[in-house]
């Protein structure tokens, strides 16, 4: 599937995506919380138009919701790490069984099932080096867990959201 294969079924008919489409898309990601008439101006159409792109492109799964980008440092999270996790069983179960669990943690902040090397990938949040040890070993002690290895992180030069929206060829 190419760039420009993508397209939006909004009732029974589908919707390819064009480029008014894609800068929608790319400002929304950029900033989530901008007034439809700036969007629309940057998008290059008038407002009412662009809100029912945008509402298309919403019920179509396209957009998956708007957050803020909190700064957790100033929040008291002062730490961030990566945890490398290995289960004894890879049954539907036991991975639904962990992420269930994992998951109503409010540290962890991403859970990806991944292939080579292990089995999940976590992101997680700290108050501090004693909380991230505190974590660490709540992890261990997860039914089904083998193995967690931890990375902390020392600096983040890059960290953009979603997912880049490329032009039409």
């Amino acid at each position: 599937m190419t760039t420009s294969d993508h397209s939006i079924k909004e009732s029974d008919k589908q919707i390819k995506l064009d480029a008014i489409d894609r800068r929608i898309l790319r400002h929304l990601r950029d900033n989530g919380r901008m007034t439809n008439v700036n969007l629309a101006r940057l998008s290059g159409i008038s407002a009412p138009p662009c809100l029912r792109r945008v509402r298309a492109l919403e019920a179509a799964g396209f957009i998956k919701g708007y957050h803020a980008e909190l700064d957790g440092e100033m929040l008291g999270f002062e730490v961030s790490f990566h945890a490398l996790v290995g289960l004894d069983s890879q049954a539907g179960e036991v991975l639904s069984e962990f992420e269930n669990q994992v998951g109503s943690w409010p540290e962890v902040r991403r859970c990806d099932m991944i292939r080579g090397g292990g089995d999940f990938l976590l992101r997680i949040v700290a108050r501090n080096t004693s909380h991230e040890n505190e974590l660490t070993t709540r992890l261990t002690s997860v039914s089904h867990v083998t193995t967690v290895q931890t990375f902390q992180v020392i600096r983040t030069s890059k960290h953009n959201s979603g997912v880049p929206v490329y032009d039409l060829d």
